[in-house]
Order: C-alpha cells, then structure tokens, then sequence
C-alpha cells in the first residue's frame, strides 16, 4: 500500500514507453498553449453547471410559485410533480446518452443534450396555462421539467467522459483537478448561482406577487445561457485519438464479455455513489433546522439570502478535493472525504440536543457547512473521475451512465426512506427523530469508504491509456477481433498522451 502523504507522482514508476512526438495518432501538438488543452475538457464537462443551476433553482422557483398561487400549487400534486419530475428525465437521460456516447460519438451526444437543455429550458421559462389557467401552467412546466432531465442526464455519460478523456493532453500530476473543475465544481457553482440570481431580483423587484411572478421566469431563464455558449464550443471540438482508436462504434458491443469483466467494478462504482446521493438526502433536514432558526418570520429575503450561504459551503470542498486528488489519488481522497464526513455527521447526531438551538445557530450552521464541505471534497469530487476512469473507451459512457443513474436512484430512495426513519424513531418533531437519519447516513459513509479502500483500484494520471490496454488484452484472450475497435479515421485530428505510465496505479489497492 503507498504512502498516502506522498503525491501519487512520488512513487517508483516502471520502465516508461516514449512516444514517438511527430506519431499524430499518440502524440499531441508541441506548439499546443494551456489554453488549447484545457478549452477541450472545460466544453465537455461545463454543461454540468446546467445540472446544478437548473436543479438548484427549481427548490426556489417553487417558494415563488407557492407564495403566487397557495391554493393550487403549495402541497398540491402539481408542485411535487413540477420539484421532481427532472429526476425520472435525468435517470432516462443517463441510461440513453451513455448509449449514445458509445455507439455514435462524444461529440453528437454532448451536442444533442446541450439542444435539449436550450430547448426546454427556454419552453420552462416561457411556461403559460392556456386562457392562464395555472393548471395549464404547471402541467407545461412538468412536462417541460422531464425533457430538460433528458438533456441533464446527457451531461453525464457525454459530457463527463469527454472531459475525462481530454485530460490526457494536459500536463500529468494536474489531470484529476481540471477534470473536477470542470465538472463537479461547475455542478457546485451552479448551485450558488441558483440561490443568488433570484435573490438579486428580489433586491430589484421586490417581493409582491407581481414582482414574483417575473423573477421565477428570470431565474429559469437564467439556465439558457451556459448551454447556449456551449454548444458553440462544442461544434469545434474532435474525437480525442484514444477514443478513435478504442471506440466499438463500428461492430456490435460483445456484451457478455463487458459485463464478465466489469460487473464487480461497476456494482462497487455504482453502490459507493447510491449510497452518497441516498445519504445526502439528510443534510436536508438541517438546512430546514437552520432556517427555522434563523427565519423565524419567514422573510423570503433572508430565506433566499441563507440559501446562498449554505450553497457556498460546497465550494471549498470542491476546490480543495481537486487538488488532494492529483495529490493522493482519486480512491485515497475519496476515503478521506467519506471518513471526515462520517465523523462530522456522528458529532452533529450526538450532540443534536445543543446544537439545534438558536443560541447556538452559527456553531450549527459552520458544523454543517464543514459536512457539506467533506462531502464535496471526497465522493462529490471522486466519484464521478472514479467512473470516469475505471473503464475501457469502448463502453466508458454506459458504463458510467449506469453508475451515475443508480447515484440518482439513491438520492430518490432517500427521500422515501429517511423519512419513515424519522417517524420510526420519533418524529421530526424529536430529538431522537431528527438524529436517526445522521446516525444512518454516517455509517453508511462508513461503509462506503470500506468498499472504496478494498475495492476500488487506483487511479493515475495515466489510468485510461492503460485500462484500454488491459480490456484490449483481455478480448484477444477471449478470441475476440480487436482489430474492429477504430473509427476509421485515426489522426485525423486530436491527440493522444505523449508519455505513456503502461502499469500507472497497480501496485495499489485491489484489482477488481
């Protein structure tokens, strides 16, 4: 086992193959600035900003729309379906454009799902009952709401595993943070953008039903932009050389054999990102504790302006994690962040009776803010580099839309199961009630990070060019024809990595 307090670039390297600089299937352009090797990875992954932003702004879009119409949207079936449909979407996006991402190309995948994300969030924004029957409105915005799911979940597989593949033209030893950068830091800042946007139009505005009945539609159409932009950089972009020459685009995917080989992988990938999303749920609870302590009067001011407060929380995890990820490695920070977690989520259940008290509010909400922060840095920041990067080019997008939908299964489990451990255990009108979800959260963090520590193999800076390598080896052995995987047009633009680490992250943790 390597030392943990040494950069994963600090240990003995095997015998290195050297590219030849002038191959243009290997090697990338040596008059390549920064800036040219990173645009790539930020157009794959930014559309995730979408995700956050456009997920984060509904929870206050629907404070609006509950304070316009209280009768026909507060508690109603309407205001559930229009907070939650985008899940059902986001899971069906996952499952369909990881198909897509393999079997067409990156490029169309992440293309289409930024057009989904335009499209339907501009028909959200321009949402209207007809004869301005409200009925009308939320069943526009709930059918609007599923579509833009579609184009969320499509960021994932596409966008996701683009960005992880781009990484390969940046210099090593900083590949894992711009990859987090660009992905879960972009879902994070999406996240405060979505509490402060409608926050800056109620300064502007007000807060009468009138000035109300603008902002909602302001905030959403706040979530056009950044795919817009986007798909603009996108239409630049090429198929990364290890794509093309990995892809199985052209040949049917022999299915039994992926699935002989990574179903072990895949089920500890997806089961450590169930249990984060089903786990997070809980935070919840405290954020509404928090609220009620210090919104007494309900001021929409100080609800939307707390709401940003909390959100910013998650920054300072993303950005660390970033960098403990290029430093210790994708699996070691990933238990890190789930082990930190698990104590802070014990020492807010334990000592829940004094904390949750409005003497003691600011203690609370810094002891929360620091959960939130151990999340992001850990398995917010490594989960999805993990399933990113533990599977071959050929079949990386389903493989990682499958992880990535059992991830949002999780979350929806959990808000119908924490809640009945509420009731079980009191109440969430008891102390007893409002600690059991913590104790249940934390020791699944426990548990996560057991299965990430045993089961979860290293990740390095090289870590794709040879899980390639090693599926390649492992279809030849099972008489499969590798010389179908290619899209046929090898080198005729993109690159691939000019120095090659062919045993990069084995000598850690097990091999699954």
């Amino acid at each position: 086992m390597r030392n943990i307090f040494k950069p994963a670039e600090e240990e003995p390297l095997p015998d290195l193959e050297v590219v030849d600089p002038n191959d243009p299937t290997s090697a990338a352009p040596p008059t390549k600035t920064k800036w040219q090797r990173l645009w790539p990875v930020f157009a794959c992954g930014a559309g995730l900003y979408s995700d956050g932003y456009l997920n984060g702004v509904i929870g206050t879009v629907n404070t609006m729309l509950s304070k316009i119409y209280p009768d026909d949207y507060k508690g109603t079936t309407a205001g559930k379906n229009v907070a939650s449909i985008a899940f059902a979407g986001t899971v069906f996006g996952q499952l369909l454009f990881g198909w897509v991402a393999d079997n067409y190309s990156r490029k169309f995948a992440m293309t289409a799902s930024a057009l989904l994300l335009i499209l339907f969030a501009t028909l959200c924004t321009a949402s209207y009952g007809a004869g301005g029957s409200p009925n009308g409105l939320f069943t526009m915005l709930t059918v609007c709401r599923f579509f833009l799911g579609i184009g969320i979940g499509g960021e994932y597989p596409a966008g996701s595993v683009a960005a992880a593949e781009a990484t390969g033209e940046i210099q090593k030893g900083t590949r894992n943070r711009w990859f987090i950068f660009f992905t879960n830091l972009m879902i994070d800042l999406g996240f405060v953008v979505s509490a402060f946007v409608p926050l800056v139009f109620l300064w502007i505005l007000g807060d009468d039903l009138h000035s109300l009945r603008a902002n909602w539609r302001i905030s959403l159409g706040f979530g056009i932009i950044p795919p817009f932009l986007l798909f603009f950089l996108r239409a630049r972009l090429h198929e990364p050389e290890q794509t093309k020459k990995n892809t199985m685009k052209r040949v049917k995917t022999p299915y039994s054999l992926v699935i002989k080989y990574y179903w072990k992988r895949l089920l500890v990938v997806s089961a450590i990102w169930f249990i984060y999303d089903f786990s997070v749920y809980s935070a919840g609870i405290y954020s509404s504790s928090i609220l009620t302590f210090v919104i007494p009067d309900q001021s929409l001011y100080k609800s939307f302006g707390w709401n940003v407060v909390l959100n910013l929380f998650y920054i300072p995890g993303a950005f660390s994690g970033a960098f403990m990820s290029d430093y210790f490695g994708p699996k070691w920070t990933l238990v890190i962040g789930l082990v930190l977690q698990a104590i802070l989520g014990y020492i807010m259940a334990g000592c829940y009776a004094s904390l949750a008290t409005s003497q003691y509010v600011a203690a609370f909400t810094v002891v929360y803010g620091l959960f939130l922060t151990f999340g992001e840095m850990g398995p917010g920041d490594n989960i999805g580099l993990v399933a990113s990067k533990t599977c071959a080019t050929a079949v990386r997008g389903q493989y990682y839309g499958i992880a990535a939908a059992i991830g949002k299964i999780g979350a929806f489990v959990g808000t119908y199961v924490f809640p009945t451990i509420i009731k079980s255990a009191g109440g969430e009108d008891s102390i007893r009630g409002n600690q059991a979800p913590f104790w249940v959260s934390s020791s699944l963090c426990v548990f996560s990070a057991l299965l990430a520590l045993f089961f979860v193999p290293s990740i390095g800076q090289d870590t794709i060019v040879r899980e390639d390598r090693l599926f390649k080896e492992y279809l030849e052995e099972q008489g499969w024809d590798v010389s179908q995987l290619g899209s046929g047009d090898e080198g005729s633009g993109g690159s691939g990595v000019v120095v090659v680490d062919e045993r990069d992250g084995e000598k850690d943790g097990a091999k699954i």
